[in-house]
């Protein structure tokens, strides 16, 4: 075993000074290398260098940095002064009674109906005079459109097209007293009871309209709404000069029919339409349907077109008749004449229908209003009373 190892020692010397010896002839030839460098650099001669001066144009001078801006400190905006404020015209109410308590004014309407058939969903009752039902939404203040400052009456936008409407032959109705049963039920199945009346008279050449609608809280009666038509009588029918009206709380509005001027203009908003024939408001259209069908029955055909004034904005009533029905009422059954009003994208989105009794003067004895939200008011007549003309 020990010569063994001997041996392997043996040739590792021998590989090693194999590799020793290796290196130094490496080394050797490269210092020969490099020693003969040298002399041949000294044999060579250099070619001589030649300088030439090149004149270097100078770069332009730079532009000088504008100036830069000194700050100001910001000046205070001024308001405009404030314009004086003008008060508002009065608007009177016709034959108002100072106790009434109904609301008038535009937003959502969810209560006791539009009284008067053409008028929309009335504002919800409230318990103990004010807060039960829906709560009332306060309307606009009242002012007349001719109290506007010059800027207001500049501002305020161009009337806008007449709607072509039918004409109708009209027989008005003898002046005289409906009263009506009212039955409402909200959206919720709230039920509500109550009472409304529809009056007119006529004299020559002239008319007015008062509608009064109210429901009973357990032994109070509440007034809800009120409206007031007064005007001329001719070949159109009822012929509007102003309508009135007042919700529970919410301020009167006024809707102007400006014959001389051929304008309809209101007094809670600044629309205006030119007056077209056989214009009516929201108390005279159900009065005006009566009289179209008094004219001549033949007429109930097609759609019944009206265009309707109402408390800030105008649309055309398109009825239709949907055909002949008996009704039951406080004065027993009675034949009518079943016309409805379907919503209109744009203009209403509540159903109006009204029953006329030809058998009674071809009066509107049954008035129901369905409102999108799904509450239906209906009134129903439980007495007439014809009155003389005038009074």
């Amino acid at each position: 075993m020990s010569l063994a190892i001997a041996s392997n020692r043996r040739r590792r010397k021998i590989l090693l000074g194999a590799v020793i010896v290796l290196l130094h002839l490496m080394v050797l030839d490269w210092f020969k290398g490099q020693l003969g460098k040298p002399r041949e650099a000294a044999g060579r001669q250099e070619a001589p260098l030649e300088a030439q001066l090149l004149r270097i144009p100078k770069p332009p001078a730079p532009a000088p940095a504008p100036a830069q801006p000194q700050s100001l400190p910001p000046q205070p905006v001024l308001a405009p002064p404030p314009l004086p404020a003008l008060p508002p015209e009065p608007v009177e109410v016709a034959q108002a009674e100072p106790d009434m308590d109904a609301g008038s004014g535009d937003g959502p309407r969810t209560a006791v109906p539009d009284a008067a058939p053409g008028a929309q969903p009335g504002g919800q009752a409230s318990g103990q005079a004010s807060g039960q039902g829906s709560a009332a939404i306060a309307a606009a203040g009242v002012q007349s459109p001719q109290s506007a400052t010059p800027a207001q009456q500049a501002a305020e936008p161009a009337a806008k097209s007449a709607p072509e409407v039918r004409r109708y032959k009209v027989d008005l109705p003898p002046a005289a007293d409906i009263l009506m049963d009212v039955a409402r039920t909200d959206a919720n199945g709230t039920k509500w009871s109550g009472d409304a009346l529809l009056s007119w008279t006529l004299a020559p050449g002239s008319y007015k309209i008062r509608f009064e609608a109210g429901i009973t809280i357990v032994f109070a009666h509440v007034n809800l709404l009120t409206l007031t038509s007064e005007g001329a009588v001719g070949e159109e029918g009822f012929m509007p000069e102003r309508m009135t009206e007042k919700r529970r709380g919410r301020s009167l509005t006024a809707t102007h029919f400006q014959r001389k001027d051929g304008k309809l203009t209101f007094s809670a908003s600044q629309a205006s339409y030119p007056l077209v024939w056989g214009t009516q408001d929201k108390a005279s259209v159900p009065l005006q349907l009566a009289a179209i069908a008094r004219g001549d029955p033949q007429q109930l055909s097609g759609n019944i077109d009206i265009f309707v004034g109402e408390d800030r904005d105008a649309s055309v009533f398109s009825f239709v008749v949907l055909g002949q029905e008996q009704i039951d009422t406080a004065m027993g059954k009675i034949a009518t004449w079943h016309l409805t009003r379907p919503p209109k994208p744009g203009s209403y989105n509540s159903r109006l229908d009204l029953w006329l009794a030809p058998d009674y003067g071809w009066y509107p004895v049954q008035t129901r209003n369905l409102e999108a939200s799904g509450a239906v008011t209906t009134q129903t007549v439980n007495k007439i009373v014809v009155k003389k003309s005038g009074s």
